[in-house]
């Protein structure tokens, strides 16, 4: 990773993990203790921050304040993590382990994990849509509208559901590529334009961050493919090998590592030019579509 963004990606994430611990608090005691704690250890305390981290570089091109960005950052990780307690529970992917340490489900038990899941993703609507995270209500509802239709059934839980259907159904090239915008691209993307939501750009520069957003997705979905095959459970944080013991199409599957891997590179590459428009002011976006191809976990 270049040094200049492994220390951007580092403040974003303190800055990030403090909002979350404020947005967040532990529990007063009480029968809902262990939910608040399950909720933060859910979201505190691991993870690179990416997504929050494209979303405070797109509102820093729109001069957002630093403030409403955070809020708006801490509530695409609450719905990010959200995600992933529900994909490791028994009933979905049945994962022991996520970012070095074992899943919600196992540290706490499969119905708190369930309920620390909902908590976060309800919290996250409850966070956008207060006076604090932007003074206008038309850009809070833009945001709540958008986030909804990422996170929902026509977003991320809709390529969840064809992922758990993946290992039974023939897919080709365009089906895989389906499901993993549905499933990763589209929370990406509303990252991105969520910047833009809030800065009130004009359409074709929240045009060019979307179509930023989708090459991205691609390319970070076929390194995750790929080190699910050449990775170690060490380096990625969790379990691999997953995916082919299953029996599930991957692009790994269809294109071959090789192929794969010059993919990614490609979208990688035509992500960071649909930045032009913003010069050396997106530099570090172009900077995260050069990591997403050469990270390890």
């Amino acid at each position: 990773m270049e040094p200049a963004l492994k220390q951007a990606l580092s403040e974003a994430a303190d800055a990030v993990n403090d909002q979350l611990d404020q947005l967040l608090p532990p529990g007063e005691g009480g029968a809902e203790a262990r939910l608040h704690e399950a909720m933060r250890y859910a979201s505190l305390d691991g993870g690179k921050r990416l997504r929050p981290f494209l979303l405070l570089s797109a509102a820093e091109l729109f001069r957002v304040s630093r403030s409403s960005a955070l809020r708006a950052a801490a509530a695409i990780e609450m719905v990010h993590c959200y995600s992933l307690v529900h994909d490791d529970l028994p009933c979905m992917d049945d994962d022991d382990l996520r970012r070095g340490r074992p899943t919600c489900h196992r540290k706490f038990d499969e119905a708190t994990a369930l309920l620390a899941g909902d908590a976060l993703l309800t919290r996250a609507f409850d966070v956008l849509a207060h006076p604090d995270t932007h003074a206008d209500p038309a850009v809070r509802c833009e945001l709540v509208r958008e986030l909804a239709g990422a996170a929902g059934f026509h977003g991320m839980v809709a390529g969840q559901m064809l992922d758990l259907m993946a290992g039974d159904t023939p897919m080709d090239m365009a089906a895989v590529t389906r499901l993993q915008q549905l499933k990763t691209g589209r929370l990406i993307a509303f990252s991105c334009e969520a910047g833009a939501i809030l800065g009130k750009a004009p359409h074709q520069l929240r045009h060019c961050l979307r179509a930023y957003a989708h090459d991205l997705g691609l390319a970070f979905q076929i390194t995750d493919d790929l080190l699910d095959v050449e990775g170690s459970a060490e380096e990625v944080g969790k379990a691999v090998g997953k995916d082919e013991a299953a029996g599930k199409v991957t692009f790994v599957s269809l294109l071959g590592p090789e192929r794969a891997r010059a993919q990614a590179e490609m979208l990688a590459d035509q992500a960071a030019r649909h930045l032009d428009p913003f010069e050396e002011r997106a530099e570090p976006l172009r900077a995260v579509a050069r990591f997403v191809v050469t990270r390890r976990n």
